[in-house]
């Protein structure tokens, strides 16, 4: 048995079809971690030994509770809930529809919450576990025209650190994982449900397509999803709560600590330059 299974033996993992949630189930099943991974169609999940594929669907309460219910009951308690299901929304706020913004918080925050909850009742009876949210650097370095999807990882950010203090006491930890850029298919599924925001008769249609050429180029370079999944490994295998960056040197490291040392406004200046806003 591997290091990380002696302490995490059982996991749920959301967003497991593609990209980092693919990623994570596929270390944890490396590392001898039996995971229940979700998808909205569980067709899309893999087939392969230890892995149990359930069906959840975040824009409904009742899928949220079946689908921990029934993970948590066959795992007989889960050790590691990795909080990774999203999508992005990409367009001007005042641009798109409010119920598009709202549909995004509810469910990619409010009932990442709700999963939270769930997981950390079971986990502080049995005195042991870890919750993990997969935030995002964007929480500290809004995109321009992601504006939800920037709101919600701030708020799961600022979730987070709340968690770390009320569990400090116990065998409990509560990670806020913030990846950067890496090289998943985000982009194009973004891209699906935000093509009529690219369209150049919007006001704010060219700059739209400034800022998504910036986002295409940087995940054409960003590192593979399975280098988020090692860093993951690592935070796991210290068992210690708090937040852990990973991305590229510049993101994950150098610009985080440039952003202490630099002037709000003149950081705000740059990245509205950088992304082409101004």
């Amino acid at each position: 048995m591997s290091k990380l299974a002696e302490r995490y033996q059982t996991a749920l993992v959301t967003g497991a079809s593609a990209g980092l949630g693919r990623a994570v189930a596929e270390m944890l099943l490396e590392e001898g971690v039996r995971v229940w991974g979700t998808a909205r169609d569980p067709a899309r999940l893999p087939v392969r030994p230890g892995f149990t594929a359930v069906a959840l669907d975040l824009d409904s309460d009742a899928s949220v509770d079946a689908a921990f219910a029934l993970a948590d009951r066959e795992a007989g308690g889960l050790d590691l809930v990795v909080n990774n299901a999203g999508y992005g929304l990409f367009g001007a706020f005042a641009e798109r529809d409010f119920a598009e913004w709202q549909r995004q918080l509810d469910a990619m925050l409010v009932r990442t919450l709700r999963l939270s909850h769930r997981a950390l009742r079971g986990m502080l009876v049995r005195n042991r576990g870890a919750v993990v949210n997969v935030s995002s650097l964007a929480a500290e370095f809004p995109i321009p025209f992601l504006s939800g999807y920037n709101a919600v990882k701030a708020g799961l950010a600022a979730f987070s650190e709340s968690l770390m203090m009320e569990v400090a006491t116990t065998d409990v930890i509560v990670i806020d994982f913030r990846p950067g850029d890496y090289r998943t298919g985000f982009n194009q599924t973004m891209q699906a449900a935000s093509e009529k925001h690219f369209a150049s008769g919007l006001p704010q249609g060219i700059r739209q397509q400034r800022a998504w050429s910036v986002l295409e180029a940087n995940l054409r370079a960003a590192p593979p999803p399975a280098r988020a999944a090692a860093d993951l490994r690592r935070a796991l295998l210290r068992h210690r709560g708090g937040t852990v960056r990973s991305g590229t040197f510049f993101q994950a490291r150098l610009a985080p600590l440039l952003a202490r040392l630099v002037p709000l406004r003149l950081r705000r200046a740059a990245a509205a330059r950088y992304f082409g806003c101004l």
